[in-house]
């Protein structure tokens, strides 16, 4: 009997693109940073203590896989996690893009799907969620927009309105004067914003506004996870460096967001690439003589990240003899193989982490079909080479 849950795990990892059900079960290595980061989630949830870290990887080192292996700790935790890769769509700088792009991909712990408008939905006008939240609004943040959008949101009755106020929601700001008006026709009263809020100084409000919620609904905090850190090295010199000043939002824990823990996940060549190949901190002295805080900071946590070193033997054959086991369920048989055999199979994938998966994938391919891979049959494994031009089961399907 087919078992279609393993022959999703392998098929995800015979393709090489990291997904969150390989994390799940294949979550044992790394465990000293996952040490660590289990430690942050614990002060996240236990006392609402905020931070960030930074992790650097060679490519096909298992960064990614790194993330959706935290993104599954999280969710156990009952915790809200955000998914994000920077890109030239969603740059660092940027960060009203930021936010529209981690709002598109947040999910409640234990969805499959991303999205929570419609827990939103679910909130009354007059419930003490509702009067928390306006609240806080009105006084906790750098500017009251989301006070008088947050309680149209709550009272309108009109599809359309709550269409414009969702989606502001979500990053896809309405501009102040249909707001204004919204709120006069329901509540027939003026806005009088303390300051006008504009996207590009104040969409930490929406961050902040989020943060806040995910708590008082309940969940035990939010983890916000961005890969593909290293492509801020593509922007202009000051774009790098506002970069560089966003992402202490997400790391200094004096300016982190309420309850939240952020990784962020890097190129192991950014230091040696932009930070020493474009003169940081050189530049950042020269464009912002009189505050080189927090960018510097975070500057020094860029060059210093821990980095991803190459699994171990052990860890290697831990995983080798995990992809066995579900291979063997995934088409219903039995490789009764050594781990050894396995590992002398990967030595013809290359250096990479996820090539050396995809060798050993290919070797019980070819086992599974033929008995034997290339001219080596089950019964004398290890005694002759394996023979890459034998078609695997993904070339006869």
């Amino acid at each position: 009997m087919y078992d279609f849950e393993a022959r999703h795990i392998i098929e995800a990892l015979r393709s090489g693109i990291p997904s969150r059900a390989v994390g799940q079960y294949f979550s044992e290595a790394r465990p000293k940073i996952m040490k660590e980061v289990s430690d942050r989630l614990d002060q996240v949830r236990d006392h609402g203590k905020s931070s960030g870290m930074i992790i650097s990887g060679k490519y096909g080192e298992g960064k990614t896989h790194l993330l959706n292996t935290v993104f599954n700790l999280a969710h156990s935790n009952n915790m809200v996690v955000s998914y994000l890769s920077l890109s030239k769509e969603t740059p660092m700088d940027k960060l009203y893009l930021v936010y529209q792009k981690i709002i598109q991909n947040t999910y409640l712990p234990m969805r499959r799907q991303p999205g929570f408008m419609q827990e939103l939905e679910k909130i009354s006008a007059g419930s003490p969620l509702a009067s928390e939240m306006l609240l806080y609004a009105a006084k906790q943040l750098e500017t009251d927009k989301l006070y008088y959008l947050f309680r149209s949101y709550l009272n309108t009755e009109d599809s359309d309105e709550k269409f414009l106020l969702q989606a502001d929601l979500e990053g896809d700001f309405i501009a102040n004067a249909p707001l204004k008006k919204i709120y006069r026709r329901i509540f027939n009263q003026p806005v009088k914003y303390n300051t006008n809020f504009t996207k590009t100084r104040h969409c930490s409000d929406y961050f902040a506004f989020m943060s806040h919620l995910f708590i008082q609904m309940g969940y035990q905090g939010w983890v916000i996870l961005i890969d593909e850190t290293e492509l801020m090295g593509r922007l202009g010199k000051k774009a790098r460096l506002n970069a560089y000043r966003n992402m202490a939002r997400f790391l200094l824990p004096e300016r982190c967001l309420e309850s939240t823990f952020t990784m962020f996940a890097l190129s192991a060549s950014y230091n040696e690439d932009v930070i020493e190949g474009k003169h940081e901190y050189e530049n950042l002295a020269a464009i912002y003589p009189e505050e080189q805080e927090p960018a510097r900071t975070v500057l020094n946590l860029l060059s210093n990240a821990p980095q991803l070193l190459p699994l171990t033997k052990a860890e290697i054959n831990e995983i080798l003899c995990k992809i066995q086991d579900f291979h063997g369920k995934a088409y219903d048989w039995t490789p009764d193989i050594s781990v050894d055999s396995l590992t002398e199979a990967t030595q013809y994938g290359g250096y990479l982490l996820r090539t050396k998966i995809r060798a050993a994938i290919e070797f019980l391919d070819q086992l599974y079909q033929y008995g034997k891979a290339g001219n080596t049959s089950v019964n004398e494994l290890g005694k002759e080479t394996f023979d890459e031009d034998v078609p695997s089961l993904e070339d006869l399907q």
